[in-house]
């Protein structure tokens, strides 16, 4: 895209998502600005976003008595849906705002460690709306992660639940958060309106916390807190596999980017009801929240598992237009059928197969893959509805982003040219980080990066593969590849020949192993069958991908294992490092015996 359309099209998206300045940018980007990669964004503006998601807009027809959240609690599938408006919305954010400033002090960051509820949603809005920082946590850490996120963000006290509602069962949250450090908590109760469990000292309940402002029958107003737009707004983390997760801060910066891609990509407007079961400690959170707020459109929230059909039948209820969904939620519904006999015909949504079993529940409507990270705030690639799409694979660049693809020695690939190599970004990049809380920012995205056109390409991390179409596919991350024998391969681009080499499969994961007695890495194939498979002969298996791999690639399989099933993160990022230390340990085993 050419510097004129660049800026004609930030031009256009802030008309058409509901951005309201306090003050306005002196232009779209400064590329004087030398002390940032690719220049400062919307420079001189000021405004509070949390402000922008509340307020109607004429433009778009987003009024004050247009749907903001629809919702339905955990296995209530014969009630009606709940559905607030954007005035009652507003409203409900500006009580909490008001009893937010009776306990901090402003610019204070207050952490959120509950499900993606209504009153999750309501507080979120408020922290932000008030001039605080949300720090976002998962409501399924442990209590040394949650004390880990609460020491690197600094946070001042945190919102959560005394229980998690979960297919009908309890499950202790507020116990963890406890158990975590003596940080003040305001603690939600799950059912009613009194907590089911006995506080400490320090702990104030939801109905006590609100109790702290006086109440008056009638509209609560707050002024909302305006902050130059580069200012944080919320504390993201990385999953920190790998050791003490990245503290990754948005700025108001990266809600826009957001909304960009909701309206730009799958046409997100007012009327549209947009679900994506996931947890404001996790990127797709912020996101989903943001994309429809600045769109107009309603946010879907179920309060229970995915996994049942009970959301399902939430999803079919409530009129749900756009779907989004992680890969296990797909294979999960599939194994259990529990989808079976629902209306999804109102979607719009990766494995290619999982996609295609997904789209039959709404008549072949497409299915738009997206691919991108916390530190960007969204995606960098995505499918449009302009364009034909591919099961399983992304048909364009999001829009006004620009990368290319790097061989193995950092040199970029023609763009036309069929290739697979690591993903290099362009700096020009609205909405992505410039900072780190507790790492180098400079070091991690960009040190040993090359220069192209010009620029310093930033680092992401992801192997793509460009086909003869043009598509993309995600072939895994650049730390996921492995040396077999003097040859790179990528783990993923194994384990999808693997996962489609027998009926029994459900899913695979490729681990390489030093031998005990040292020498070249061998590859292994860890395996989790299907129901109704209990049992397959490992010799039979190793054939049997051996072939498929020789088929399609080069490494040979040394050892398969059959595990019920694979170590996951909270965000269902595979743990191959476990995977690999529990192989290494069962081969030193093995050679002594």
């Amino acid at each position: 895209m050419s510097g004129h359309g660049f800026q004609a099209y930030w031009e256009i998206v802030l008309k058409e998502i509901s951005v309201k300045f306090h003050e306005a940018p002196k232009c779209i980007l400064d590329r004087t600005d030398k002390s940032k990669h690719g220049g400062t964004w919307l420079p001189g503006s000021v405004l509070n976003v949390a402000e922008c998601c509340l307020l109607p807009s004429s433009r778009l027809r987003k009024e004050d008595d247009s749907v903001a959240v629809v919702w339905r609690e955990d296995r209530c599938d014969d009630s009606s849906v709940n559905r607030m408006t954007y005035k009652e919305l507003r409203e409900r954010v500006m009580l909490v705002a008001n009893a937010l400033d009776t306990m901090f002090s402003k610019g204070d960051a207050i952490a959120i460690d509950m499900p993606m509820t209504v009153h999750a949603v309501i507080i979120y809005l408020a922290i932000i709306l008030a001039g605080y920082v949300v720090v976002s946590i998962a409501d399924s850490f442990a209590a040394r992660e949650i004390a880990t996120r609460l020491r690197v963000s600094k946070a001042k006290g945190i919102f959560t639940q005394d229980f998690i509602l979960r297919g009908g069962r309890k499950f202790p949250l507020y116990s963890k958060v406890a158990e975590a450090g003596p940080l003040k908590a305001v603690v939600l109760p799950v059912i009613g309106d009194d907590v089911g469990i006995q506080l400490r000292q320090q702990d104030v309940s939801w109905k006590d916390f609100l109790s702290c402002v006086d109440y008056h029958p009638g509209p609560k107003y707050y002024p909302p807190v305006y902050r130059p737009v580069d200012s944080v707004i919320n504390i993201l983390f990385s999953s920190g596999t790998t050791g003490e997760p990245k503290a990754i801060p948005w700025t108001q910066l990266s809600p826009i980017r957001c909304a960009a891609e909701a309206w730009g990509h799958i046409d997100m407007k007012v009327g549209d009801v947009y679900c994506w079961p996931t947890n404001l400690g996790w990127v797709m959170g912020p996101i989903i929240l943001f994309s429809s707020f600045l769109s107009g459109a309603a946010l879907a929230l179920y309060h229970g598992s995915p996994l049942e059909r009970s959301f399902g039948k939430f999803v079919q209820d409530s009129g749900v237009s756009v779907f989004g969904y992680g890969p296990s939620l797909v294979k999960a519904w599939k194994n259990t059928n529990c989808l079976q006999g629902l209306d999804w015909t109102k979607k719009e949504t990766s494995n290619v197969d999982d996609d295609l079993w997904l789209a039959s529940k709404a008549y072949y409507k497409p299915i738009i893959e997206c691919c991108g990270g916390t530190e960007l705030a969204s995606s960098y690639i995505q499918g449009s509805m302009l364009q034909p799409q591919a099961f399983g694979a992304f048909s364009t660049a999001t829009m006004t982003t620009g990368f290319v693809i790097l061989d193995e020695l950092g040199v970029p690939y023609p763009d036309d040219q069929p290739c697979v190599g690591e993903v290099g970004l362009f700096p020009l990049y609205l909405g992505a980080t410039d900072r780190l809380l507790n790492a180098d920012h400079e070091e991690v995205y960009f040190s040993g990066m090359p220069i192209y056109k010009g620029m310093h390409l930033r680092r992401h991390g992801d192997i793509i593969k460009r086909t003869v179409g043009g598509y993309i596919i995600v072939q895994g991350r650049a730390d996921d590849t492995m040396n077999l024998g003097g040859i790179k391969t990528s783990s993923v681009e194994i384990e999808r020949v693997c996962d489609g080499a027998d009926e029994s499969i459900l899913e695979t994961a490729a681990i390489s192993v030093s031998p005990a007695g040292g020498g070249p890495e061998v590859l292994v194939i860890c395996v989790v069958l299907k129901k109704g498979f209990t049992s397959q002969p490992v010799d039979k298996l190793k054939m049997i991908f051996s072939k498929a791999i020789q088929r399609n690639l080069n490494p040979f399989v040394s050892l398969v294992k059959i595990v019920l099933e694979f170590p996951r993160t909270a965000s269902n990022k595979l743990l191959r490092r476990v995977l690999k230390d529990q192989l290494k340990h069962e081969l030193s085993v093995r050679s002594r015996i």
